[in-house]
């Protein structure tokens, strides 16, 4: 069909290839939110609960990271 044909090119383009080479570290910081940081699932009902929840979880990654980079 048409729209298979355009996700094709799509595919086919410098774009798509350059983006697909950094996805791999977006993937990696995603699964270790999820499985190490409790991100899988939502520990309150809403959106605020949940945008609480999101900002404290990369909050206290962002602060591991920079612990880690001060002692090596």
């Amino acid at each position: 069909s048409g729209e298979h044909l355009e996700q094709v090119k799509f595919q086919e383009s410098d774009y798509f290839k350059e983006k697909s080479k950094e996805r791999y570290k977006i993937e990696a910081k995603n699964s270790e939110l999820k499985n190490r940081h409790g991100y899988k699932n939502a520990k309150s009902s809403g959106l605020f609960g949940m945008e609480i929840q999101s900002a404290t979880t990369i909050f206290t990654v962002n602060l591991k990271r920079i612990i880690k980079l001060m002692n090596p």
